[in-house]
């Protein structure tokens, strides 16, 4: 991995109603990218969200990233109290990103 850079990647899942707030959040902090990915399941403290039940009006997504370290220290400020309003959980785990070459 000689061509890699080291990163901090995130993950984090929130009512689709949140995604607005969420990537403000992230244009503050100066993010430049990142993925999202609409109406996703799984089971978590609201119980299950199951993305093909038709009766099901609240959607989860799921928002990834990866940016440098003090990058990623300007996230965490600007989430911390955030994700207590947003409900959900992010998590965030060392990686590294393979640069062109």
């Amino acid at each position: 991995m000689d061509d890699s850079i080291v990163m901090k990647r995130f993950e984090i899942v929130i009512g689709t109603e949140y995604l607005d707030q969420l990537t403000e959040l992230l244009e503050r902090s100066e993010v430049r990218g990142y993925t999202v990915f609409k109406n996703v399941g799984g089971i978590g403290s609201r119980g299950i969200r199951n993305p093909d039940d038709v009766l099901i009006t609240d959607e989860n997504i799921v928002v990834i990233l990866a940016c440098k370290e003090d990058r990623a220290q300007k996230v965490l400020n600007e989430l911390g109290a955030a994700m207590k309003g947003f409900g959900g959980m992010c998590l965030v785990s060392n990686c590294h990103a393979q640069t062109p070459g």
